[in-house]
């Protein structure tokens, strides 16, 4: 007769590695969201459909284009968060690791693109 704890008998039947700095991850850029989404939404309405010429002063003030690079970064690192999760509770095998490869790729390069075109629209 063995003398286990629940403990013990739990040790070693799963992750509980990474779940919790994941989570916090994802609530960290979830408020961050909630703070930009309102300020990007502030800063862009005004311009919305305005001439070229004005979005490309508009955005050469430093306060629209920080805001909207912000905006941008940290919605394409949720995303790759939760894109993450989604393949890691839905897809086994190869594909998950091919799956998830190919995501963080797209996301990272999604938001290289979107500072790019607002750096260079900046200067």
């Amino acid at each position: 007769m063995a003398f286990l704890t629940d403990r013990k008998r739990a040790v070693g039947m799963g992750s509980s590695k990474t779940g919790t700095a994941h989570h916090w991850q994802m609530m960290v850029s979830s408020v961050a969201l909630l703070i930009l989404v309102p300020l990007f939404i502030f800063t862009f309405g005004p311009i919305y459909g305005a001439p070229y010429e004005e979005v490309i002063a508009y955005y050469q003030r430093p306060f629209p284009a920080v805001v909207a690079i912000l905006t941008m970064l940290v919605g394409w690192f949720h995303f790759r968060g939760g894109v993450q999760t989604l393949i890691e509770d839905y897809v086994h095998g190869l594909a998950r690791k091919i799956a998830i490869i190919a995501m963080i790729c797209v996301s990272y390069a999604a938001a290289a693109f979107a500072v790019f075109a607002i750096v260079r629209i900046a200067l």
